[in-house]
């Protein structure tokens, strides 16, 4: 019996029909039986402040925590907003690795894509995200690298995934699914 792991998705586009979140739940559907992944909603956290997160942090903040803690993995979705990663995206990793030394993501296997409507697929953004994930010991899948250009084609009207994308995303799924299990 193979293991299934369960994956925190931090979609970094709040917009309800954003691209990336479109993204995320096509990855949703695609993912092999061994991954479950679960979209952590990041746009309800206030802003980090290690003034109010004492004793008592914002429930917003235990939440989060406590959903990124429970997970075997980490799945980034982001768009790229000025050549760096949306301010919500950020938030969230500020939270979830606060208190220093409490990180929630430390050790976990990640993995990032990054889509835009633009020609560089939110190559700025991918990289950013790289950086901080470094530091916060989440290591990175490397291959296949996920900078989705021209993003805005990828669903029609109806929201349906088309076939021009389909295949490099359970390419980049079923990777992951093996990264995973290899990292854990």
């Amino acid at each position: 019996m193979s293991a299934t792991y369960n994956v925190a998705v931090l979609v970094g586009s709040l917009r309800k029909a954003s691209i990336n979140r479109q993204l995320a739940q096509a990855l949703i559907a695609l993912a092999p039986p061994s991954l479950r992944l679960q979209i952590i909603e990041i746009g309800e956290l206030p802003l980090y402040n290690e003034d109010i997160d004492g004793a008592t942090p914002p429930p917003a903040y235990s939440q989060f925590r406590s959903q990124v803690r429970a997970a075997d993995a980490l799945l980034f979705i982001t768009p790229e907003y000025n050549r760096s990663v949306p301010a919500p995206m950020k938030n969230a990793i500020d939270v979830g690795s606060r208190p220093y030394g409490q990180s929630v993501f430390s050790g976990k296997p990640g993995a990032v894509l990054s889509a835009s409507p633009s020609a560089v697929g939110g190559f700025g953004a991918n990289h950013h995200l790289r950086q901080s994930l470094v530091f916060l010991d989440v290591p990175v899948m490397q291959q296949p690298e996920a900078y989705l250009g021209g993003a805005g084609s990828f669903f029609d009207e109806a929201g349906t995934l088309s076939d021009g994308i389909k295949p490099f995303l359970q390419k980049f799924i079923d990777a992951y699914a093996k990264w995973v299990a290899k990292q854990l």
